[in-house]
């Protein structure tokens, strides 16, 4: 019997930037955390430019650039669909680019993006990104027509945005989430067939990350604030070994 194919876990840094900022100076280095997530099973390193630099600043993207590339590990450059990013995201040429929705007020990205209203914004951008070599991701909601725009703008990935159901967890809504859990179903289906790679994030825990994870289509889940959070009181490796093995469970493994 053939072992099941996990998702890649995708560690998102952000929060690491969070903390430095909010005193300044350079410790604790979200560059630090990268080396220490990749070390730890992280598959992947995930890091958001927002245009107001709240955590992630543009030194830091470069130098995780160079780290990822070295350790032969992919950096997933999150940004909004501006020139600006799009810009930085040339120079610094990551393997993978997630273009995201992104308002200055937000504490955190709030839901997915509008690709049918901003298809002629959104497909140069893809384009560009991915004639430089990137891979293009959007984040969306799980919405049938959300996810045939991205396949008409040119992305090679729909990342879906789990953070409603997460939510509606959170507040014991079980059936509202289980609703949402239909959704993401549907939508990796719906994406996969139409050649899209199929990737979920936001919002995901110890505790809600299974349903996500045993969705068939997911060939990457994308973790961060979660993750760093617990690292606080278990430390980075075990929080990353726990959270792979809650993966792992889901999909039939007990590695």
């Amino acid at each position: 019997m053939s072992m099941p194919v996990l998702p890649r876990l995708g560690v998102n840094i952000d929060h690491v930037a969070t903390l430095r900022n909010a005193r300044g100076g350079k410790h604790p280095c979200p560059v630090d955390a990268a080396r220490l997530a990749i070390k730890s099973g992280a598959d992947g390193i995930t890091a958001h430019l927002r245009e107001d630099r709240r955590h992630i600043n543009d030194d830091d993207m470069e130098r995780l650039q160079r780290l990822c590339a070295a350790e032969n590990i992919p950096l997933n450059f999150e940004m909004a669909a501006t020139d600006e990013m799009m810009n930085i995201a040339l120079a610094v040429k990551p393997h993978a680019v997630c273009i995201v929705p992104e308002k200055r007020e937000e504490r955190t990205t709030e839901g997915g993006l509008d690709v049918v209203g901003g298809h002629n914004r959104i497909a140069p951008i893809v384009r560009a990104l991915a004639e430089n070599g990137s891979r293009v991701s959007l984040f969306i909601e799980a919405d049938p027509a959300q996810v045939k725009a991205s396949k008409n703008v040119g992305a090679q990935v729909v990342e879906f945005h789990t953070g409603a159901y997460a939510h509606a967890l959170d507040e014991g809504d079980e059936a509202h989430a289980n609703k949402l859990l239909r959704d993401l179903q549907k939508g990796g289906a719906q994406a996969a067939e139409l050649g899209l790679e199929v990737h979920y994030g936001h919002g995901l825990t110890f505790t809600n990350v299974g349903p996500v994870a045993a969705i068939p289509q997911a060939q990457e889940l994308n973790i961060g604030h979660f993750i760093i959070g617990e690292a606080v009181f278990m430390g980075l490796e075990k929080a990353i070994s726990k959270m792979r093995a809650n993966i792992a469970a889901m999909r039939g493994d007990t590695a």
